[in-house]
């Protein structure tokens, strides 16, 4: 398998960059797959990890990714949504009654990216972290190795795979 390291994506056979995948984290009490489902379309903001929004920055539209819940009695993936509109200047950063305002951020220098994000699925039961570090194919899943704390990450299609025949 080939990789695009500009584009973040497995290239094909003719060299052509293919959709990527990717995991995205969320606190269900503050935005969840069922908020997601219910609204069909929503924008994905409040991102203050360069590396985090550098992904964010990475992703095309129709990419597919894993809804993750986070910081919750029960993390795990709970669904999949897609990418619907590519990054842009987040308006949360420059939104002074957002708790994810940057006061350095102006409306010519924002350094922070938000996407829009369409429901796809909701899971019947989430795919809890303990049992995702379980399996032996995604040892090299960034979520399940140690010291990961970034909030969206890639995931390789085979990793993917392996995660839609757990559900």
């Amino acid at each position: 398998m080939s990789y695009n390291f500009f584009c973040l994506r497995e290239l094909s056979a003719s060299g052509a960059c293919t959709m990527a995948y990717w995991l995205m984290k969320s606190e269900p009490d503050e935005f969840s797959i069922s908020d997601l489902q219910r609204l069909g379309k929503a924008r994905w903001d409040g991102v203050r990890n360069y590396q985090a929004r550098n992904f964010l920055r990475a992703m095309a539209a129709g990419d597919e990714f894993f809804f993750y819940h986070s910081s919750c009695p029960e993390p795990g993936i709970a669904g999949i949504g897609k990418i619907a509109r590519v990054a842009y200047p987040d308006p949360t950063a420059l939104d002074p009654d957002s708790h994810y305002q940057d006061a350095k951020a102006t409306e010519e220098k924002n350094p922070w990216s938000a996407i829009d994000v369409e429901f796809v699925d909701i899971f019947k039961k989430v795919l809890g972290l303990g049992y995702l570090k379980q399996q032996s194919q995604l040892e090299q899943l960034p979520l399940v190795q140690k010291g990961s704390r970034l909030s969206v990450m890639p995931v390789t299609a085979e990793q993917w795979a392996a995660i839609l025949a757990l559900r």
